[in-house]
């Protein structure tokens, strides 16, 4: 009789035992697939994390957000590349800055196109703020002011005002008066006021550069514009409105920008002559041609072939005259030939 008991006994127990290690299977399995399965999260301190300020909780749990992170947290490299771009620009870097400029001083085989380069400003910036009327005269030991962003200076008029300047720029008015340290809208005639962003008109920096026109015919200068001997009258001086450009006879002329040929034909001092007029202000005029090449309210383009050099009206030998007018006046030719 004791025998059967005892091992009834131990039937017992071992049934007992098995049904509990089944429940606690079954609650393991159901908490693992239960849904919004989550753990509680541990605090770990920001500066642990190069994070500064704050407290930052990561997750150690498992469920479907686990399979997640685990396969970002294979691949390091993705995770912070992520990171880096889902991370939104500083709005201090995006707001409107003060002006201040860095001086620079120029050195030996330097240019205002690489300066523009190595500084991230573009060229009309550099030549704005430093009053550049020509960049290849660029002297070396010269003193630059180097802004901190890019604009260019515009001189205040009488009557005009922050609004009428920002509209003619397109400029926003609150930038305007941010880079400036303006503190009212009253400006005085005269003051140089930044405008942030603005850029230097293409034609102008052409002008600054020496880029706008083409060498009209090949050859060198044999008298610059300006005051000089009269060549008939070694005892009188006079007035050059253009450059001369030796060439021999029959060697092709051509337009130095294009432009509209307004008039064509012969004068006494000129001999045979072409104009042409050319955008923003400028007409040139071409003198002493052998031949002429083009008509009157013919389009030209720039290098387009317009005569020929030539020895007519009051010339010493075949050359080719060269005056440039901007507005109605004449202007030195030589610094605007690239």
């Amino acid at each position: 009789m004791s025998i059967i008991s005892e091992n009834g006994f131990n039937r017992n127990f071992n049934q007992v035992h098995e049904n509990i290690f089944r429940l606690i299977a079954c609650l393991c399995l159901a908490f693992i697939i239960m849904p919004g399965f989550s753990v509680k999260q541990k605090e770990i301190p920001a500066a642990e994390h190069g994070i500064g300020g704050g407290d930052f909780f990561q997750e150690a749990g498992s469920g479907d957000d686990y399979g997640i992170l685990t396969s970002l947290r294979m691949n390091d490299f993705d995770i912070h590349t992520q990171i880096e771009t889902a991370v939104p620009e500083p709005e201090s870097l995006s707001k409107s800055r003060t002006l201040f400029y860095d001086s620079y001083t120029v050195e030996p085989g330097e240019n205002i196109s690489g300066l523009a380069i190595d500084f991230g400003l573009n060229q009309g910036t550099i030549v704005s703020v430093n009053k550049i009327s020509n960049t290849r005269l660029l002297q070396i030991g010269k003193v630059l002011k180097i802004p901190n962003q890019d604009g260019i200076l515009h001189a205040v008029k009488k009557g005009e005002t922050i609004s009428s300047i920002a509209g003619s720029y397109k400029a926003d008015i609150e930038e305007i008066k941010i880079a400036n340290e303006l503190f009212s809208h009253r400006l005085k005639p005269g003051t140089d006021l930044f405008i942030p962003g603005a850029q230097l008109d293409w034609l102008k920096l052409q002008e600054i550069n020496g880029d706008l026109f083409i060498w009209p015919v090949n050859g060198y200068i044999t008298s610059n514009y300006g005051y000089r001997r009269d060549p008939f009258n070694a005892s009188r001086r006079q007035f050059h409105s253009g450059i001369d450009i030796k060439g021999t006879t029959g060697t092709p002329i051509r337009a130095a920008m294009a432009g509209r040929v307004s008039m064509t034909g012969y004068d006494r001092i000129l001999g045979n002559f072409v104009i042409i007029n050319h955008h923003s202000g400028y007409r040139t005029v071409y003198g002493h041609m052998n031949v002429i090449r083009t008509r009157t309210g013919a389009y030209v383009g720039t290098g387009e072939r317009i005569g020929d050099v030539g020895n007519t009206g009051s010339s010493t030998g075949p050359h080719l005259h060269f005056t440039v007018y901007k507005n109605g006046v004449t202007v030195n030719p030589r610094p605007l030939i690239r």
